[in-house]
């Protein structure tokens, strides 16, 4: 079963398909996760996911009603402050083949928000 079904041509030349595979791993921008925590890490959790590209990043919440387009990822963290209740913290996720392999170690850096 695909997980992802589509109508799309397939490329038939397997060179340019090759090329273009190559291309858009070249490009992808990168994933990343703003989790927020409550009181000492008693309560946390992951309240938005976003992609990092060259010249933006394009972050949603997962609750859904927020949406932004941003300068850079840690730009994002203001938006989770919550009147200085709560501490966001911004996670660079790994490469989807690196998530399949290690899915236990998938935060690969911490930045957090002042909220002072």
């Amino acid at each position: 079963m695909n997980a992802h079904p589509t109508t799309a041509t397939p490329c038939h030349d397997p060179g340019f398909a090759q090329f273009l595979a190559a291309l858009a791993v070249e490009e992808a921008p990168r994933l990343f996760a703003v989790a927020v925590e409550y009181d000492d890490r008693e309560d946390t959790y992951i309240a938005a996911y976003g992609l990092a590209f060259a010249d933006r990043s394009e972050v949603v919440s997962t609750e859904g009603g927020f949406y932004a387009t941003l300068q850079k990822p840690e730009n994002a963290l203001v938006f989770f402050t919550e009147q200085g209740e709560a501490t966001p913290h911004l996670l660079w996720l790994p490469p989807a083949q690196e998530r399949r392999r290690t899915p236990t170690t998938a935060a690969s850096t911490s930045t957090s928000a002042s909220t002072a």
